[in-house]
């Protein structure tokens, strides 16, 4: 099974998106956009800069665990992993992002 981004409100009515790895499992998350306009964009935006590795910034929380976020090309950050455990871990989230986004549909929960 494929991935797919998940766009829906949050509790204060802006927007979010979600990319799911094909089991289920969240492996990116935006920001919140005031409209829904804006949130596609951002999903577009992840479809085309998911490929390219350089978009990636791997960081390293306080208590040791492993995240990274994806950037545009003029560096804002367009989503964000959720936390690994190991190094590892977060790589074959990074992967998981690359192969997933660039093809996946929309699943539009605000409808």
């Amino acid at each position: 099974m494929a991935g797919k981004f998940e766009i829906d409100k949050a509790s204060n009515g802006q927007y979010i998106f979600r990319l799911k790895a094909g089991n289920g499992e969240i492996i990116l998350s935006s920001e919140q956009y005031t409209s829904k306009g804006a949130c596609e964009n951002g999903v577009d935006s992840v479809k085309k800069n998911a490929p390219d590795d350089s978009r990636y910034e791997r960081k390293e929380a306080k208590d040791g665990r492993h995240y990274f976020s994806l950037k545009a090309a003029n560096h804002q950050i367009i989503g964000q992993s959720q936390m690994y455990k190991s190094t590892s871990g977060m790589e074959n989230g990074i992967e998981s992002v690359k192969n997933n986004a660039p093809d996946a549909p929309i699943d539009d929960l605000t409808d």
